[in-house]
């Protein structure tokens, strides 16, 4: 695809950010994540995303990256574009960079890079690093310690044509329509915070068209029903989804740091299609959340 291929493709639809299989040893299973990938194939997405943040990226071993790369190429749909997480210092992003393209990627995600928080210039110089490495499509994720603002997100774009998406996982609504405003539809605008659904509504009102959907791993119908509400405007089918399961949903996620990941990882499980547990420093549901989890998935199959 070319970039603007990409970018429409991508902001045509629902994003799929599949979680990443481990054994019960917790090592990297290829055979189960092939599988994962075959079945939310099944249901239409316009982007999968591979090692994401719903993925464990940071709990990937550089031993197993270029494989859960591959192995997502491979198990996807011809015509749904498979991008990677890249992330950490800009060394070291440029070289996972090379390696997913290598691996087949049709773009990378840029995630926060490590630890510290930078100036402006100094983002700028890390995403041109990247764009620079590779000839697929780049997408930039902003959140945490790396905010660039809507000046410099425009400078950026001028230096690297293949920088293609934005994706906002801060919730500042002012930022993002300053972005909006500011860069209109030289990129493909992305909601992308933990739970996007619950800003779904105020954003397609600027213009970004698509989110990530983490619930897409264990309930793809319930996911893709709310995005079509979305998309047509029906509120009142939204506001039912969001008071019966999304908002308790988000009560339980935030019981505990790191249940974002958690708690999908949980919900594959519950649904018949474990992908083990997560790694540390997450941890797991107890047994009563689980249990409400189960009930809230039961409500809605």
């Amino acid at each position: 695809m070319t970039f603007d291929e990409i970018k429409t493709k991508i902001g045509s639809g629902l994003l799929s950010f599949p979680v990443t299989d481990f054994d019960a040893a917790g090592e990297f299973d290829r055979d189960s994540y092939a599988r994962r990938l075959q079945w939310l194939s099944s249901y239409e997405s316009a982007g999968l995303f591979a090692a994401g943040g719903t993925g464990e990226f940071f709990s990937i071993g550089y031993d197993e990256y270029d494989d859960v790369i591959r192995t997502a190429v491979s198990n996807s749909a011809a015509n749904v574009p498979v991008l990677a997480g890249v992330g950490y210092g800009t060394r070291m992003a440029v070289d996972l960079a090379k390696r997913a393209e290598k691996a087949g990627a049709a773009g990378i995600l840029v995630l926060p890079h490590y630890l510290m928080f930078a100036e402006q210039d100094g983002i700028i110089a890390h995403m041109k690093a990247i764009c620079d490495a590779v000839g697929i499509g780049v997408i930039y994720y902003a959140r945490d310690n790396t905010r660039l603002t809507p000046d410099s997100l425009a400078r950026l774009a001028e230096m690297c044509p293949n920088l293609i998406g934005y994706k906002d996982g801060i919730g500042d609504l002012q930022l993002m329509v300053q972005v909006a405003s500011r860069i209109g539809d030289r990129m493909v605008h992305i909601g992308g915070l933990p739970t996007a659904e619950v800003f779904a509504q105020p954003y397609l009102e600027m213009g970004v068209t698509t989110y990530s959907s983490a619930v897409f791993n264990f309930v793809p119908e319930l996911a893709l029903r709310f995005y079509r509400a979305i998309r047509q405007r029906d509120s009142e089918a939204v506001q039912g989804l969001l008071k019966s399961f999304y908002l308790p949903l988000i009560a339980l996620r935030d019981r505990r740091r790191g249940y974002a990941v958690s708690l999908i990882k949980a919900g594959a499980d519950i649904v018949g299609h474990s992908a083990g547990n997560v790694r540390s420093p997450l941890v797991e549901l107890d047994a009563d959340e689980r249990e409400m989890l189960a009930g809230l998935i039961a409500a809605h199959s």
